[in-house]
C-alpha cells in the first residue's frame, strides 16, 4: 500500500522506511485516517530551567513530561527548548497542529526575551542584521532594547526559523553572553502570566488564530 501511494502521514505521501507515531501523527490509508479517536489535548506549559524537552531521559535529566502528568493524556512537546532556556512550551497529541506549529514553512514567530551580557549598543544593529549560523543565513524578525542593565541589557528578539539554540548562537555572535533566555510566544499564543512549572489548556481562540 505504501509503494502504491497509498498512505500518507500528514497529508503527505509516505515512504518505505519512514516511521510514524500512531496516535500523534495523522495517518491515512485512501485518504481515510487509522489514527484511534481520542480527546485533543493542547496545553501550554511555562518550562522552568533545569528540564529537557522529551519524553523520556537516558541520563536522568527531568523532563518536561513530568510538569504535565496530571493533563489526562499522553501530550508530546511541540519542538524543543534547551535544558538552560525557559518559558513558553506547547504539548499536544495533535499530530496535524504540532506540523503546523513547527514546520519552517508555515513561519511561525517566536519572541524570546533574553537576559545579556555585553555591549548591547554595539550588538544590537548586528544582531538585526542575517548572519551565518552552522552554514545558515537567518535573520531576525525583529531585535528590541527592553531594558539596560548595569552589565548589560534585556533583549527581545523574534525569529521565524528556530534552528538548534539559534538565538543563543546569534547573541555569540554579537559578543553577548546569554544570562537568561526566555520564550514568550509562538504565533499568536503568549505565556502571560502564567508561573513557572505551571501548565494550562489552550483556548478554542488560541489553537484556531494559531
Amino acid at each position: 500500500m505504501i509503494e502504491a501511494g497509498r498512505v500518507t502521514v500528514g497529508g503527505i505521501t509516505a515512504t518505505l522506511g519512514q516511521t510514524a507515531v500512531l496516535g500523534v501523527d495523522d495517518i491515512a490509508v485512501d485518504g481515510v485516517s487509522i489514527t484511534p479517536t481520542q480527546e485533543l489535548l493542547y496545553i501550554m506549559l511555562n518550562k522552568p530551567r533545569g528540564y529537557v524537552t522529551t519524553m523520556s531521559d537516558e541520563k536522568g535529566r527531568k523532563v518536561v513530561t513530568e510538569l504535565v502528568s496530571d493533563v489526562g493524556g499522553r501530550v508530546y512537546p511541540v519542538g524543543r527548548l534547551d535544558i538552560n532556556s525557559k518559558g513558553l512550551l506547547l504539548l499536544t497529541n495533535d499530530g496535524a497542529f504540532a506540523n503546523a506549529m513547527m514546520h519552517p514553512r508555515y513561519g511561525k514567530t517566536k519572541v524570546y526575551q533574553v537576559r545579556v551580557r555585553g555591549d548591547v549598543g554595539l550588538a544590537l544593529p548586528k544582531l538585526a542584521n542575517p548572519m551565518e549560523i552552522d552554514s545558515y543565513t537567518v535573520k531576525a524578525v525583529s531585535v528590541k532594547l527592553l531594558k539596560h542593565t548595569p552589565d548589560g541589557g534585556i533583549v527581545e528578539i523574534a525569529i521565524n526559523e528556530g534552528r538548534n539554540r539559534q538565538v543563543r548562537k546569534m547573541c555569540d555572535e554579537c559578543n553577548l553572553q546569554v544570562l537568561s533566555l526566555k520564550r514568550i510566544a509562538i504565533g499568536k499564543i503568549k505565556l502571560g502570566n502564567l508561573p513557572p512549572g505551571k501548565w494550562r489548556h489552550l483556548t478554542e481562540k488560541e489553537r484556531v488564530e494559531s
